[in-house]
């Protein structure tokens, strides 16, 4: 059991897999960008779908917020000073989660607080490789 961003991190059931949830959000657009109230809302609905992950032990040890800002390089020394971006989208961090399966999985991201902005944001499920 370790903590991480406050929260406790269980030893999974040998059984169950681990995934990766992966969220991507405009973060170019000046327009896609919360205002003060909108973040407040949207990390108390963090926080709770987060606790409720963590109190059934699914939570699993790592995971991240990434910087808005970043660089991408590219074959022959190209640098761009952007982080990458398809669709205006763009990886704005990520968790692991124990799951039985995949759809389990995906029951557990189609809670997540980011699903309710912009059509733009995202989350990708990934099975890790063990």
């Amino acid at each position: 059991m370790q903590l991480f961003f406050g929260f406790v991190m269980f030893v999974k059931n040998p059984d169950m897999k681990t995934y990766m949830l992966i969220f991507r959000l405009d973060i170019l657009s000046k327009e896609a960008q919360p205002d003060q109230k909108q973040m407040e809302t949207y990390m108390q609905q963090w926080m709770q779908w987060m606790s409720g992950i963590e109190e059934k032990g699914l939570l699993a040890e790592g995971g991240n917020h990434l910087q808005y800002s970043g660089k991408v390089l590219r074959p022959g020394k190209v640098v761009q000073d952007l982080p990458y971006a398809a669709n205006a989208e763009s990886i704005a961090g990520y968790i692991l989660i124990h799951a039985n399966n995949m759809d389990e999985a995906v029951g557990i991201a189609e809670k997540c607080p980011i699903l309710n902005g912009s059509d733009k944001n995202s989350v990708e499920i990934r099975e890790t490789a063990s």
